[in-house]
Formats: C-alpha cells, sequence, structure tokens
C-alpha cells in the first residue's frame, strides 16, 4: 500500500468517512460541508457522492440487492484507492446493508474508517424528496427503492449518530469534526 509515504508527504493520515442514511438524510450535504471545513484548514479531500457515481462508474447497475452490493464494493475500492493517496474520502451513500458497510470498513487498517450514520426520520426524509424518489416510490413507478419496499438496516456499530432534524449542517458537520479530532484523526491546525 502507498498510504504512509503519500500521507507523509500530505501531513495529515488518511482516512475514510462513510456516511450512511437514507435517501435525503443529508448525507451529501453534510459531506460537503465537512470537506469545506477541512479543506480551510489545509487538508486534501475528495466526496464520493453514491448518486454522483451512479451516472457513470455505477452506471450498469439498478438498485436490485445484488446491484447494491456491487456498487458499495466499487465505492470502498475506490475509497481504499484514494486512502492510499493520502486523501481523507467522504463517501455519501445509502449503503442500507450493515454486510456491506462491514465490508468496506473490513478493507482499511482499525480506525481508519469512521461510520456516520445520518439518523433522519423518515418523513422528514420524505419532505426534503427534491428528486420526487419516494412519491414515485409510494407510487409503485420505482421498486425496491430504500425505506419503501426495501429495508434500510441501521448501523449496529457507527462511530457517529447524527441526526439532522430541526439542526443546521453547521451543528451536524462540527459534530463529526469535535469526534474526529478527539480520535487523533485530525489535528488543527494542520499548517502553521
Amino acid at each position: 500500500m502507498l498510504a504512509q509515504p503519500q500521507s507523509e508527504l500530505r501531513l495529515q493520515r488518511p482516512f475514510v468517512i462513510w456516511l450512511t442514511g437514507l435517501s435525503g438524510a443529508g448525507k451529501s450535504t453534510l459531506a460537503g460541508w465537512v470537506s469545506a471545513e477541512l479543506r480551510q484548514k489545509g487538508f486534501g479531500t475528495y466526496i464520493l457522492d453514491g448518486d454522483d457515481l451512479r451516472h457513470g462508474l455505477n452506471n450498469d447497475l439498478g438498485f436490485s440487492a445484488a446491484d447494491r452490493k456491487e456498487n458499495v464494493r466499487r465505492l470502498a475500492h475506490v475509497a481504499t484507492l484514494m486512502y492510499d493517496a493520502g486523501l481523507i474520502i467522504l463517501v455519501a451513500c445509502i449503503s442500507p446493508f450493515q454486510s456491506e458497510r462491514d465490508f468496506a470498513r473490513g478493507m482499511l487498517p482499525c480506525g481508519r474508517f469512521v461510520e456516520v450514520f445520518v439518523d433522519t426520520p423518515l418523513s422528514l426524509c420524505e419532505k426534503r424528496d427534491t428528486k420526487g424518489l419516494y412519491r414515485r416510490a409510494r407510487a409503485g413507478e420505482i421498486s425496491e427503492f430504500t425505506g419503501i419496499d426495501s429495508p434500510y438496516e441501521r448501523p449496529v456499530d457507527a462511530e457517529i449518530i447524527v441526526d439532522t432534524t430541526g439542526r443546521s449542517v453547521s451543528d451536524s458537520g462540527s459534530e463529526v469534526l469535535d469526534f474526529l479530532i478527539q480520535r487523533q484523526l485530525l489535528k488543527w491546525p494542520v499548517h502553521g
């Protein structure tokens, strides 16, 4: 693995922040805020958004259980490659099954995978449904939609649980950053 030499060049410890939760929970928004804060402090980051990757690398996958498993497998491998390059990677992906999240965790050294469960109630996720996916799923236009007719397995060992109900993005993001500092994955400031 190249992680050690690359991370020494970058003056940071690489790790993966894996944000999981229902569609509309706020995973991508939270990843964007945390990434921006880290970049302002001089850290090298990259966001792997499950929706974005479905337009390219994973555009051949549907939403069956097998395709969801493959989607997470590919995301985990890309995250590992970026980890090897010394980056802090934020993965925003529903990743509904515990076994797939465990697979992703197992690809990294102990302590370098931080699972963030964005625990937002289904009712609020449906209200935030800017793409109309929940409405379409409830109408039967989309099958195997997580939270409607396909299960979401709540994490059993997430390092952080963030409920975005009635909270600002900065409050939720600060909770994540505080955890990373407490676990000594980050040292503030990195330069200076």
